[in-house]
């Protein structure tokens, strides 16, 4: 069985989106949670990541850092689950758009941080902060009626490219950023999945312990 380590379920973007592969996997996994804001959060780390990051994934011996290195791990090891489109075209695509995301849009993190137990929040805006919220919408015009046909995610069936939207849907969600229709529907869905509810509710738990 799968070990996942991840940081607080009210902060950590990152932990996120693997976590939310392996439960849309429906794969059993141990859930193993580091505080990030504590006196030994830095020494706990270390120990289960060397790179001194979450999340980590443990297969048996083998342990992947990296929330991207892991969800493809995870697109390996389920080929089934169709975590990639089988078109090549496509698939190069959603690769593209997940690495876009994995590296970019670093205005949106810093003025529209992950936090699950706010809502309707101002943020920031800066034309920096605007041009990532305008990048993020047009790729979800573009895509999502393409794609409708086969399914209500991104490219169709459920991708790692949702999982990787999954924690701007909740940023777009604590700050009340506007949104077109499509998109707002897109974003109701993904935050609707079982999945993310169970997410919310443990943030909101994380939250209450920290008052």
């Amino acid at each position: 069985m799968f070990t996942l380590i991840i940081g607080n379920k009210n902060y950590s973007s990152w932990s996120l989106r693997p976590w939310l592969v392996l439960k849309m996997l429906d794969e059993p996994f141990e859930e193993q949670q580091i505080d990030l804001y504590l006196s030994d959060t830095k020494a706990r780390i270390l120990a289960a990541n060397p790179a001194g990051k979450v999340p980590v994934l443990i297969d048996r011996k083998l342990r992947v850092w990296d929330s991207l290195a892991i969800c493809e791990y995870l697109a390996e090891c389920f080929p089934a689950a169709k975590l990639w489109p089988d078109d090549a075209g496509l698939r190069a695509v959603a690769r593209s758009i997940v690495a876009e995301i994995h590296s970019g849009f670093s205005a949106l993190r810093e003025h529209l941080a992950m936090n699950l137990t706010l809502r309707h929040i101002n943020y920031q805006s800066t034309p920096a902060v605007e041009f990532d919220i305008a990048r993020i919408i047009s790729l979800w015009e573009e895509h999502l009626p393409r794609h409708q046909a086969n399914g209500e995610f991104i490219f169709g069936g459920f991708s790692i490219a949702d999982a990787f939207f999954a924690p701007i849907a909740t940023r777009f969600h604590t700050y009340n950023v506007k949104l077109p229709e499509q998109s707002q529907a897109y974003v109701n869905r993904l935050l609707a999945l079982p999945a993310m509810r169970e997410w919310y509710d443990a943030a909101q738990a994380e939250g209450q312990r920290g008052q």
